[in-house]
């Protein structure tokens, strides 16, 4: 709780920072709260869909709690953004973790 609440001290003096939510919503998936993890990365992907980390961790929430068509339709959004900005690391674990869930 002490990483959370820091973070979240963070977050009062920049509230729309999307490496600090994205901190914060990995904090919750660790403490297995994911509603409150995927609406955190919900909320980064509206603001910035360039912030390509958040599409992976989104989708494999999906994918854990039974929402396959939904991780799979975010995994190949974040395909898409993290060609865009050519970050082929991201999509290579975006596509291999896609690969892995259709095929």
């Amino acid at each position: 709780m002490e990483r959370i609440n820091k973070i979240l001290e963070y977050l009062q003096a920049s509230p729309e920072d999307s490496f600090l939510q994205h901190a914060l919503a990995l904090e919750y998936v660790k403490l297995g709260d994911d509603e409150k993890a995927r609406g955190l990365f919900e909320k980064i992907l509206t603001h910035e869909p360039g912030y390509v980390g958040s599409y992976y961790h989104l989708a494999k929430l999906l994918e854990r709690t039974g929402e396959t068509d939904l991780a799979i339709q975010w995994y190949e959004k974040g395909m898409e953004a993290a060609r865009s900005k050519g970050d082929h690391h991201a999509l290579g674990e975006l596509r291999s973790a896609y690969e892995e869930l259709t095929f």
